[in-house]
């Protein structure tokens, strides 16, 4: 699954998922042990962060929902993804 941003030791996931098990557009954050998956609106969709890491997460969505809709297309189209730039 490529990593499309990094910051904080969260770890910003995107990939292909044709007939997959969430059927919306969504991220995958991974932090430690703790695995969550957004919307790319920043709906908690499943898993769990803990609480810094949820919020520091959230706010990187808000500001990057247009990139992540942009790379979404991009890799649901089989073309290359673009990196998306960290929380600072």
């Amino acid at each position: 699954m490529p990593t499309i941003s990094m910051f904080y030791g969260i770890l910003i996931k995107m990939y292909k998922e044709q007939g997959g098990k969430h059927n919306i557009p969504h991220i995958h954050a991974e932090y430690g042990e703790y695995e969550a998956v957004y919307s790319l609106d920043g709906e908690l969709v499943e898993g769990e962060l803990p609480r810094k890491q949820k919020k520091l997460t959230e706010a990187w969505i808000a500001l990057h929902e247009d990139d992540l809709k942009a790379n979404w297309k991009l890799l649901q189209a089989g073309e290359q993804f673009f990196k998306i730039n960290p929380l600072q």
